[in-house]
């Protein structure tokens, strides 16, 4: 209780009154309205339950965390879409706004005005998703895991986007003249060395700003495991990149020759990673499915711990259909976690409509629920 009370002082609270889409994925024009705590969103798989999430952390974000085409993003048979917010901050209604057309435009407004960027307006209102392919954070390559270091750091720092963007403008042009080296044996190498030059600032700063999350964020994903998995292992998290042990503009220097036979450069940030670990052993190879969901969901809860201390505001919770893939342990933990009162508006998809509503019920937890069906909303209760 204590607990609670601290948090509802102390952070900046966002809530998502109303949202209104337009031609975005399965929603032709739809207005809904949310609650302050716990939202139930359920219907069918198809629906467009899931598409109800991508819509919010779209507004957050600027980008979809499902589509990587923003054409795939608009309602079939159309040019554009259009998402609109009204969020209470700080007893004061905050109106936000996406208008896009794949390929040829996209505006973000905050109450009328455009931003200039969509990087301005990235970290404004901080959100989080867990969605059941997120495993892949651990199964896949190193990619997605540098994805979840950039997305948690882009909304609490704007120059660490800034230098995200310059660095990887820096890196394509780079690998694109390498390619062109190759075509011509012997030619001048001096603008690749410029571009080396370049790289450094950016990257220094990168390194730094990672290594100190992923030293900050570990006891955190470890005491959430504990909790969650019932204390069974011990896990770990450590961050892994070149720059750990060489100045990069030698190592860039050393890499050279490499690079001009592999058109490619071949050290950066570009190649960083995070390692994961449980019972003193690599967490892709020898953890169970249940440890592996466990392991993720943890993480996931640690990056929203993170934001909010870091950013001093609660960001907004998206649980997109985790009931189905987690045991009734994992889901009755949760749900006591998401009870304590330290999370802000929360959203969950469900397939069923009853579930999350007697759990909300049984715990005493404000909860309101909305239909979902053929990207129309049915009702409330």
């Amino acid at each position: 209780m204590i607990q609670t009370r601290i948090c509802a002082y102390v952070f900046i609270r966002p809530v998502l009154r109303q949202l209104a889409l337009t031609n975005f994925k399965n929603y032709a024009l739809e207005r809904i309205a949310f609650g302050d705590a716990l939202n139930c969103i359920v219907g069918r798989n198809g629906m467009g339950k899931t598409n109800l999430l991508d819509a919010i952390y779209y507004l957050c974000m600027g980008k979809s965390y499902f589509a990587q085409n923003e054409s795939q993003i608009a309602l079939h048979e159309t040019d554009f879409f259009r998402i609109e917010a009204r969020i209470d901050l700080e007893g004061k209604e905050e109106k936000v706004v996406a208008k896009v057309i794949p390929r040829r435009q996209k505006v973000f407004e905050r109450n009328e005005v455009p931003y200039k960027k969509i990087s301005e307006h990235v970290g404004a209102l901080p959100v989080v998703i867990i969605a059941p392919d997120d495993t892949q954070i651990v199964t896949e390559g190193s990619e997605v895991r540098r994805r979840f270091l950039d997305n948690t750091l882009c909304q609490f720092d704007p120059a660490y986007l800034q230098h995200l963007i310059v660095y990887e403008r820096i890196i394509d042009q780079r690998n694109a003249l390498l390619k062109r080296l190759a075509e011509q044996p012997g030619a001048d190498r001096s603008l690749l060395r410029v571009y080396a030059a370049q790289l450094v600032p950016p990257a220094e700063a990168i390194h730094k700003a990672r290594a100190a999350f992923v030293q900050n964020l570990r006891p955190v994903l470890q005491a959430l495991y504990e909790k969650i998995s019932g204390g069974q292992e011990i896990i770990d998290c450590k961050y892994q990149s070149q720059l750990d042990e060489a100045d990069f503009a030698e190592l860039l220097q050393q890499k050279e020759e490499k690079d001009c036979i592999l058109q490619r450069t071949t050290a950066g940030i570009h190649r960083d990673d995070l390692v994961f670990a449980i019972g003193g052993h690599t967490l892709k190879n020898f953890a169970s499915q249940g440890q592996l969901k466990s392991f993720v969901l943890s993480l996931k809860l640690a990056q929203y711990e993170w934001l909010k201390a870091a950013k001093n505001m609660l960001p907004f919770l998206l649980l997109d259909d985790i009931f189905d893939k987690l045991d009734a342990d994992r889901v009755a933990m949760l749900m006591e976690l998401l009870c304590t009162g330290v999370y802000g508006q929360v959203f969950i998809t469900d397939t069923d409509e009853d579930r999350v509503a007697k759990i909300a019920e049984a715990r005493g937890m404000d909860f309101l629920k909305r239909v979902v069906e053929n990207g129309r909303i049915k009702g409330s209760e």
